[in-house]
């Protein structure tokens, strides 16, 4: 059983699009993962914009890698370095922490998530 942030079971992060690093829906990581795609996080327009700017497009689709290409509101497990630069650039999107691995507090601290907490509206 894997664990979120919060210390609780990993709750799903999305399954439309399908994202994780396995594609099942979870921020999971494993040795393979080398990027540690667990942070769940919900797309903006200036984040898809940071990481393009970074050499990583999320926008275009990739159906080779089952990549279905990212718009703003979308959710997706990110990787924990791209996600921490772009929290220290002010462009890191909203965070889903039930829904984030655990394994993201080795590398960014429960604060820096805590601040960019996503909180539905209602």
């Amino acid at each position: 059983m894997e664990n979120n942030v919060l210390g609780t079971a990993l709750q799903p992060c999305c399954f439309d699009p399908k994202t994780g690093y396995y594609r099942d829906g979870y921020c999971k990581t494993g040795a393979e993962d080398i990027g540690t795609h667990v942070v769940c996080a919900i797309m903006t327009d200036p984040f898809l914009k940071f990481t393009l700017s970074r050499g990583n497009n999320l926008i275009t689709p990739i159906p080779y890698y089952q990549f279905p290409g990212l718009k703003a509101g979308d959710k997706w497990c990110l990787c924990v370095s791209r996600w921490k630069e772009a929290y220290l650039e002010d462009v890191a999107p909203p965070v889903i922490l039930e829904a984030t691995h655990e394994k993201a507090l080795e590398y960014v601290t429960f604060e820096m998530l805590l601040e960019h907490k996503y909180t539905p509206t209602t």
